[in-house]
């Protein structure tokens, strides 16, 4: 299914919206897909929370308390001692345990900010009972109950604090529309269309409506317009694809067996499904009721995100792209002065590509080539070498003496790893492509885009000079389904033999 309608560029004049993809019609709501390592992050901040609530519990316990009572147990000397940091560890994992059993680390988080600072509240005083509990048990006479009571309320007030501005910062990208959650629903009656306005006008949810799916025989609301329907219920998997659907959400009653079989195409598709709370309670019935805003859902699949692999990818990503940026700047220094001898133009070649999920952003290069080259391609369309959407000229004539050594030693890239830096890049995924070349692309072909670009990948280090598209394709869709941390590790080893070998040209 060839591509041909396309939308127009999401960028506009307010830094606010984030840019959108000329994707065509398809997949035009499906811009960013969610941070699937959120639960991770936070859990990481949580251990560093309670960390710093323990150092000012003992501030408070020797700077403060100690004054106010001079029998207050131990003396100074006594600052910590390793079975503080061993009852304090076993804080830790009890609020972690508990926390996560209230649902404070699903990727959707609760709809309600103070309902989820009760929660973590909550959490924080089980964890202090389940430690008081442990101490009676072994008898730790020597524990402070001061420093104990301390350690509890400090972690509970930073916890706290530390909720109330990542839900801030959450509220300012659903409303820059970063982070969202493309939601389809099933369902054309009126619950279903008033769950859809519900999700339009209350961003902050973080959901994006992407259209309505059609079961057979369903009477459709006179307020659904047409152009909200994507399709029947027969096509789900078809749809799913096409708008990078992160959840189904069912708003009216369809036959059990019919979704047994929905439940089983969204497990291979990755995807969760809901269901308006009382349709299908034979499925639902261990499982807590959530809310979609203010409607009541119960889960009928989660799927399960490689979090600690992806968490891990990420802090990879952020440390090599600070390093390389530190440890290269005297060479980027160098270069960009002798890119601005060459030749005129601008020191860096900007380029919108095409990122995960359809999201544009400004991909940053060394100028290789000489200035206006964009305009000489036509004439080269001739002597195309690459088949499909790809474009390569051996020797072509618009490189400058300068760009064929950087380009040589992938040295034209290292500009790159500010994208990295920023998130919009990974340093091993698939090649960012350009939006032309995202035009041709058929339905399949949109896979490459459920992950974050890289500066090297599968492709770039096995098939770089191999014309297939379909090769081409091939490797980038064997990475997102086989991804895996090790895969990345294998693929940077062999990145670092081709940069030397200097076989990037």
């Amino acid at each position: 299914m060839a591509t041909s309608e396309y939308l127009r560029n999401g960028r506009t004049k307010e830094r606010s919206q984030a840019p959108v993809l000329q994707l065509p019609a398809a997949t035009r709501h499906a811009v960013i897909g969610p941070a699937t390592v959120a639960s991770v992050v936070m859990m990481a901040n949580d251990v560093l929370m309670i960390l710093l609530a323990f150092g000012m519990a003992l501030v408070l316990r020797w700077e403060v308390v100690a004054k106010l009572a001079t029998a207050v147990g131990p003396g100074p000397n006594q600052w910590i001692i390793p079975i503080d940091l061993l009852y304090v560890s076993w804080f830790v994992l009890a609020y972690i345990l508990v926390a996560r059993r209230y649902g404070l680390y699903a990727l959707v988080p609760a709809a309600a900010g103070t309902h989820e600072l009760r929660l973590v509240i909550q959490s924080s005083l089980t964890a202090g009972l389940l430690l008081c509990g442990t101490l009676y048990m072994f008898h730790a006479v020597g524990i402070s109950r001061i420093l104990i009571m301390l350690l509890v309320g400090t972690a509970t007030v930073t916890l706290c604090v530390r909720r109330a501005f990542w839900r801030y910062a959450r509220y300012r990208q659903y409303e820059q529309g970063i982070e969202l959650r493309n939601v389809m629903i099933l369902g054309t009656n009126q619950l279903g269309y008033a769950l859809s306005r519900h999700i339009r006008d209350y961003r902050r949810l973080g959901y994006r409506f992407v259209g309505f799916v059609i079961a057979p025989g369903s009477p459709v609301s006179g307020e659904i317009s047409s152009d909200q329907i994507l399709g029947g219920v027969d096509k789900i998997r078809h749809l799913a694809r096409q708008h990078f659907v992160d959840e189904l959400v069912i708003a009216e009653f369809y036959p059990t067996e019919s979704v047994i079989r929905l439940v089983q195409d969204a497990r291979e598709l990755d995807i969760d499904v809901r269901a308006i709370s009382g349709y299908y309670g034979e499925f639902s019935t261990n499982a807590p009721v959530e809310y979609l805003g203010i409607f009541p859902v119960a889960p009928l699949h989660r799927r399960e995100p490689r979090v600690i692999g992806l968490f891990c990818k990420r802090v990879v990503d952020t440390v090599l792209s600070l390093l390389a940026l530190i440890f290269t700047a005297p060479l980027m220094l160098a270069i960009a002065i002798a890119v601005k001898l060459e030749s005129e133009g601008p020191i860096l070649y900007v380029s919108d590509r095409i990122g995960k999920r359809g999201r544009v952003f400004p991909c940053f290069k060394f100028r290789t080539m000489v200035n206006h080259a964009e305009k000489l391609k036509k004439d080269l369309t001739a002597l195309n070498e690459r088949d499909g959407v790809l474009f390569k000229v051996s020797n072509d004539p618009r490189v400058t003496p300068l760009g064929r050594i950087l380009r040589k030693y992938s040295l034209d890239e290292l500009p790159q790893f500010i994208n990295v830096l920023r998130g919009e890049m990974s340093i091993v995924g698939p090649r960012p492509p350009i939006a032309s070349e995202v035009e041709k692309y058929e339905l399949e072909h949109f896979r490459r885009l459920e992950v974050l670009p890289g500066l090297t990948g599968l492709w770039q280090v096995q098939a770089r000079h191999d014309p297939s598209f379909a090769k081409y394709i091939a490797l980038d869709t064997a990475y997102v389904e086989n991804w895996s941390f090790w895969l990345d590790l294998r693929i940077l080893i062999q990145t670092a033999n081709v940069v030397v070998r200097g076989t990037g040209a």
